[in-house]
C-alpha cells in the first residue's frame, strides 16, 4: 500500500476492523477502487483493482460469469425497443427524445460530435503531456488504463503544486455542508436545520428548510460508504409538493453520497471533487423542495426534459470555485485558516486541466448510449458498438476484457436510457446560467430570484427552453462551456 496517504489507510484499516479482520481492506465500492488506483504505487495492485472494477457483473475478470448483467441488458434493450415499436417509433432513441430539449438522435450525435471535435485536440496533447511526464519518472509506456488516475494525480501536484490530499484538511465535511446551506441561503432565500427525526441509519440526518419563516420541505442526507449500500450519489424524491383543500404534503429528498466515513481522529475530510458532488445532488434536491408546483407529476423535477434536469445540479457546482463562496466553509480542519490564495489559484487552474480528456470521456459514454439504442437491432453485440466509438472519439483505449457496459447503471437502471448526453448538454445550459451570475454578481439577491423563480419553482409545468429563456433573456450558448474547459483554442 505503498503511496496511499493516511486517509485512504484510515480507510482500509477501518473497513478491515468492520469486518473483525487486521491489516486493510479495499471493496470496489468506488472509494475503495479510487484509493488504489489513484494512490499505490504498485503498478500491479493498480492493474488488478482496475482489473476487479472494470469487470464487475460480466463474463470477464476475477468474478467471470458471476451474476453476469449481459443477459438482462439483452432483454431490457429488446423491450425497449419492443416499446417502441408499439409506439410508433423507430426506435427507443426517439422515444427517449419526447420529452426532452433535443429535436432528434441524429441532433444529439451531432452536439456530440461537435464537441468530440473541440475537445479532441486539446485530449491528444493532454495524453501527450501525461505520458511524457511519466515515462520522465520511469513509468513503462504506453501508459495503461491503471496508470492514468495515478500518473495524473502525480502530474497534477507537480505542475500546479496541488494534490487531493493537500486540499482534503480545507474541506471537512460538517463545514462543507453548513457551507453549502449558506450558499442556498444567500442565493435563494431558504433557511437549512437539522431536526430531531428516526433515520434508517446512523449515519443519516434529517433536515427541514423554510422560507419566509415558514417551513417548505424536508429532506435527509447519507453521506458515508458502507457494506451492501449502492454506490455513487443521488439525490431521491421520495415525496413531492401536494396540497388538496387543507391538506398539504410538503416535498421530502434524500441525498446520497458515498464518502469516506470519519475516523477517530477527526471528520469526514472531503476531496474538492467531493465537495462538487455534495453540491451537485443538493442542487437536485433544491429543484424538487422549491418547486411552486403542487400537482406532482409536474412539480419539482418531475416532467422535466430529461436534458434540462441536470441544470440545477451543474449550475449549483460553480461556486465550489469562487472565492466569496468557498470563504463560508473552506478552512482548515485543525486551524480554521482559509483556503490559501495560490491554492485556491491552481484549484482553479486544475478545472480545466485534461478537461479534454475528460470531455472526451463523457462524449464516449453519451455516443455509446445514443447508439446503442438508435442503431439497436435484434442480437446486437453490445461491446462492438462501444468499441467503434471508442475508435472515433478516444485517444486512450482500454483492454479488450474492459466491461464497462456491464456496470453502467445510468442507462440500465437509472433512467438516462438514450439520454446520457444530457450532462453534456446540460453543462452547456449550466456554464451559460453562470455566466448571468458572473455579469450581475455572484451572489445577486435579483438573480438568484430569478433562478428560482423561473428554473427551480416551475418544474416540468412548462417547456425547459421557455422556462431557460424567460431566465437568460436569450438561448443558451456554448461558448462559456468551452472558456471554462479552456477548449475554446483547441
Amino acid at each position: 500500500l505503498g503511496g496511499l496517504p493516511e486517509s485512504a489507510l484510515a480507510q482500509g484499516r477501518k473497513k478491515a476492523e468492520s469486518k473483525g479482520l487486521e491489516g486493510y481492506v479495499y471493496g470496489l465500492d468506488y472509494p475503495g477502487f479510487d484509493a488504489i488506483v489513484t494512490n499505490a504505487d504498485d503498478r500491479e495492485l493498480r492493474a488488478e483493482m482496475y482489473a476487479a472494477y472494470v469487470t464487475r457483473a460480466s463474463d470477464q475478470g476475477p468474478q467471470a460469469g458471476i451474476n453476469n448483467n449481459r443477459p438482462l441488458m439483452d432483454q431490457i434493450l429488446a423491450l425497449r425497443h419492443e416499446e417502441a415499436q408499439l409506439l410508433g417509433y423507430a426506435n427507443y432513441a426517439e422515444v427517449s427524445l419526447v420529452s426532452k430539449m433535443a429535436d432528434s438522435p441524429d441532433a444529439v450525435e451531432a452536439f456530440l460530435l461537435d464537441i468530440a471535435s473541440k475537445a479532441r485536440p486539446a485530449a491528444q496533447a493532454q495524453l501527450e503531456a501525461l505520458t511524457a511526464f511519466a515515462a520522465a519518472q520511469g513509468a513503462p509506456t504506453p501508459l495503461q488504463p491503471w496508470d492514468t488516475a495515478y500518473w495524473a494525480e502525480k502530474h497534477r501536484e507537480a505542475t500546479l503544486g496541488l494534490s487531493d490530499e493537500k486540499l482534503r484538511p480545507y474541506f471537512p465535511l460538517p463545514a462543507v455542508l453548513q457551507g453549502l446551506f449558506a450558499v442556498a441561503e444567500k442565493l435563494f432565500e431558504v433557511r437549512v436545520e437539522a431536526v430531531d427525526q428516526p433515520t434508517w441509519h446512523a449515519d443519516a440526518q434529517a433536515f427541514a428548510v423554510y422560507r419566509d419563516g415558514q417551513q417548505i420541505a424536508w429532506f435527509y442526507t447519507d453521506l458515508y460508504a458502507r457494506d451492501k449500500k449502492r454506490g455513487g450519489a443521488w439525490m431521491g424524491d421520495c415525496a413531492s409538493l401536494y396540497s388538496d383543500g387543507e391538506q398539504k404534503q410538503l416535498p421530502l429528498a434524500t441525498l446520497t453520497c458515498n464518502f469516506r466515513a470519519p475516523t477517530d481522529d477527526g471528520p469526514a475530510l472531503l476531496t474538492h471533487d467531493e465537495v462538487l458532488t455534495l453540491f451537485h445532488e443538493f442542487g437536485h434536491g433544491l429543484h424538487h423542495m422549491l418547486t411552486q408546483v403542487s400537482l406532482p407529476g409536474v412539480g419539482g423535477i418531475n416532467g422535466v426534459a430529461w436534458d434540462a434536469v441536470e441544470l440545477p445540479s451543474q449550475f449549483l457546482e460553480n461556486w465550489c470555485w469562487e472565492r466569496e463562496a468557498l470563504d463560508l466553509f473552506a478552512r482548515h480542519v485543525d486551524t480554521s485558516a482559509s483556503l490559501p490564495t495560490e491554492m485556491l489559484d491552481k484549484l482553479r487552474e486544475s478545472r480545466s486541466y485534461n478537461a479534454g480528456l475528460a470531455t472526451l470521456r463523457q462524449v464516449e459514454f453519451a455516443l455509446f448510449d445514443l447508439r446503442l439504442h438508435r442503431d439497436y437491432q435484434p442480437g446486437i453485440d453490445v461491446e462492438a458498438v462501444l468499441d467503434a466509438v471508442r475508435a472515433e472519439v478516444s485517444v486512450l483505449q482500454p483492454p479488450a476484457w474492459n466491461r464497462f457496459a456491464n456496470s453502467f447503471s445510468h442507462i440500465f437502471a437509472g433512467g438516462y436510457a438514450a439520454g446520457y448526453y444530457s450532462y453534456k448538454w446540460a453543462e452547456v445550459l449550466s456554464a451559460d446560467a453562470f455566466s448571468a451570475f458572473r455579469e450581475e454578481g455572484l451572489f445577486n439577491p435579483s438573480t438568484g430570484a430569478r433562478f428560482r423563480d423561473t428554473i427551480l419553482a416551475r418544474g416540468g409545468s412548462v417547456d425547459a427552453a421557455e422556462l431557460y429563456r424567460a431566465f437568460r433573456g436569450r438561448d443558451p450558448r456554448v461558448e462559456p462551456l468551452l472558456e471554462q474547459d479552456g477548449l475554446l483554442a483547441a
